[in-house]
């Protein structure tokens, strides 16, 4: 089965050996993704409603180039490094997936890899052949 894969450009894919997003048939699998911009700078530092606004705008860029979209997640997985902002994220969570309703989880973690990330997103989306 074919493999399309979709890079962001950035140093970590190729240092670290994966992809921004796969997909393989019907099924769309997007990275943890964070708030960074087309820069990689951290967007939204000490915000963690706007950071999870931009992460998922750049799932939603890795989505488009895979031939999907936000109404097709299926699945999130929410990683945050302050459960107490759950309000928050989930708040910019709704907006994007209010009517899509994808099964998620959201797990307070020690930390993500630079210390001004507070939210990093993965996705599922499952699309018509």
């Amino acid at each position: 089965m074919e493999r399309k894969r979709v890079s962001s450009g950035t140093e970590w894919e190729s240092t670290v050996g994966y992809s921004r997003a796969i997909r393989v048939g019907s099924h769309v699998h997007v990275s943890g993704t964070t708030a960074t911009d087309d820069d990689g700078d951290v967007v939204g530092e000490g915000d963690p409603y706007e950071q999870t606004r931009r992460a998922i705008r750049n799932v939603e860029d890795a989505l488009r180039e895979a031939g999907a979209s936000l109404e097709d997640v299926v699945r999130t997985r929410m990683f945050v490094t302050d459960v107490d902002e759950w309000e928050a994220v989930g708040e910019a969570h709704g907006e994007a997936f209010g009517n899509v309703r994808p099964t998620t989880s959201m797990v307070e973690v020690s930390r993500l890899i630079d210390p001004e990330m507070l939210v990093e997103i993965e996705a599922v989306a499952i699309v018509p052949e």
